[in-house]
């Protein structure tokens, strides 16, 4: 009976192999490199070879497939996981309890299967100091592992991987730092369980694994004699190595903390609506040229096909939604801007006839149902406006706020309140509810020119867009009109599901262009 079990299981095995591509061998000897002795991964060549080495190690047999099954997800050989009789979601759930693959090693391997041929010619061109002069990678695994060789890559250094990937391309960067929160918040109680030796590719060091408190990686100096390497090595085929629930799975971190993709053949469309002048008894908007202008460059700089449009009644403003709701070109597009700098009261912004148009009215053409082109994409809306009534100013500060005489809106709308429940949006508001939001007649308004100097500023540094408006609140929440007695905050509002970054632009930022 024993013997047709491990006939079967010894077929099962064979099957597998013969079902792997070379990608898929060379990714297994990666993912195993925190489990086996590396100069016996080497050496290998088929998956069979892989297998021998766990069973020798005692991580596979009959009675325990659960590194092979894990394996085998983690490269995402569905198919082969069927096979053995286990569904994609059975094997992600049990991961939380008994992953074996380091979170170091998982988050590698994440990287190398984001990292394109560009990317890699890139990053080989901006390393090409540090790797042996005898050897080119072929691959991005092969990359890796020759960082690692080198000791510019450890579990508890990965500087060099965050420099890489703020040159090559900044959404890399999000696998990694989901890594170091997660490792960063693991527990730090010490804790005395059997443990298994694994030959670091660079050094003699040995790699020591603590369960289940401690998953974090420390490091043994390599003059620990064979005799206490080999009680190491005993009695570790007694121990499953477990890891916290919240910490041991980095492809969930990772799919928590994702970015939206920003690589499509096109960036997407910028629309500016500046009202300037308007019918009736508003005054003149002066200085939101200079806004409008900003706004044009910046975002061109940014990589979006930028329209602008000028003094807008509130039906045109709704005709114009529509119009830009049903465009087919949103298909190719990675997401969709819209600025609009007008007067405003609460939860809505003037036409040039002095007719109110709600920000949700306009966002809402853009939501999944509405404009199916754009759904699970970002969709963000920069207001500068106010959203209550004008105050007393000076002559250099204006306010972008109704004058007295007029009606304001029936009842008041937050931002929050503003936004469509669907996913995806961002709502930028040049002010809180209630208030006013001031411009410079000749400088322009405090939130646009703070909004587009920090993007400027900061997407060449690969921070996401909240993270930008943060800074964009900081700045306008330090201005102050030359009296000194009126103050401004902007109020985001979002219910994005996904970090938003901007691909660092291959042109210098506008304001070093000229």
């Amino acid at each position: 009976m024993d013997d047709d079990v491990s006939l079967k299981f010894r077929k099962q095995l064979l099957f597998i192999d013969e079902n792997l591509m070379a990608e898929d061998v060379a990714a297994l000897k990666f993912l195993c490199i925190d489990l086996l002795p590396f100069r016996k991964l080497e050496s290998v060549k088929s998956a069979l070879d892989i297998f021998h080495l766990l069973m020798a190690e005692e991580y596979l047999n009959e009675e325990d497939n659960s590194l092979l099954v894990e394996l085998l997800h983690r490269i995402k050989c569905y198919s082969l996981l069927k096979k053995l009789g286990y569904t994609k979601e059975k094997v992600q759930e049990c991961l939380h309890e008994k992953g074996r693959v380091s979170p170091y090693r998982q988050m590698l391997y994440e990287l190398s299967e984001n990292i394109t041929d560009e990317m890699l010619k890139d990053i080989v061109f901006l390393l090409q100091d540090c790797l042996p002069k005898r050897r080119i990678p072929l691959s991005a695994l092969e990359l890796l592992i020759l960082l690692e060789k080198q000791g510019l890559l450890t579990e508890n250094n990965v500087q060099m991987l965050e420099d890489i990937c703020l040159n090559v391309s900044p959404d890399l960067l999000e696998t990694v730092n989901c890594y170091k929160k997660a490792k960063v918040s693991l527990p730090q109680q010490e804790n005395t369980v059997p443990v298994k030796e694994a030959l670091l590719p660079h050094t003699g060091d040995i790699r020591v694994f603590t369960c289940p408190q401690e998953t974090s990686i420390k490091y043994v100096s390599s003059n620990i004699n064979d005799n206490k390497s080999a009680n190491l090595s005993q009695g570790f085929s007694e121990m499953h190595l477990e890891l916290p629930g919240e910490f041991s799975n980095v492809e969930n971190e990772t799919k928590k903390m994702a970015i939206y993709k920003m690589d499509g053949p096109h960036r997407g469309f910028c629309l500016v609506i500046n009202n300037v002048n308007f019918d009736g008894s508003l005054q003149e908007r002066k200085g939101s040229c200079k806004d409008a202008e900003e706004l044009k460059i910046v975002f061109t700089w940014l990589g979006l096909d930028v329209r602008t449009y000028s003094n807008l009644t509130s039906l045109e403003i709704r005709d114009l939604m529509r119009t830009w709701q049903h465009l087919q070109d949103h298909k190719d597009r990675d997401c969709f801007i819209c600025c609009i700098l007008s007067h405003g009261e609460s939860g809505a912004i003037y036409g040039k006839d002095e007719e109110l148009v709600s920000i949700r009215t306009i966002m809402s053409h853009f939501t999944a149902k509405q404009c199916p082109q754009l759904a699970e994409k970002p969709k963000l809306f920069f207001i500068q406006a106010c959203q209550g009534k004008e105050i007393q100013r000076p002559v250099h500060v204006e306010a972008d706020a109704q004058i007295p005489n007029l009606t304001s809106m029936q009842q008041s709308i937050s931002p929050s309140e503003s936004i469509p429940e669907e996913a995806d949006f961002l709502l930028g508001m040049a002010t809180i509810d209630g208030y006013v939001s001031f411009r410079h007649i000749q400088q322009g308004a405090w939130y646009i020119q703070a909004l587009c100097s920090k993007l400027e500023l900061l997407v060449p540094r690969g921070e996401d867009i909240l993270s930008i408006l943060t800074e964009v609140n900081e700045d306008v929440g330090r201005r102050v009109d030359r009296l000194g007695t009126k103050k401004q905050m902007p109020q985001p509002a979002y219910t994005l599901r996904r970090k938003f970054i901007f691909p660092i632009p291959r042109d210098p930022p506008p304001s070093q262009q000229h």
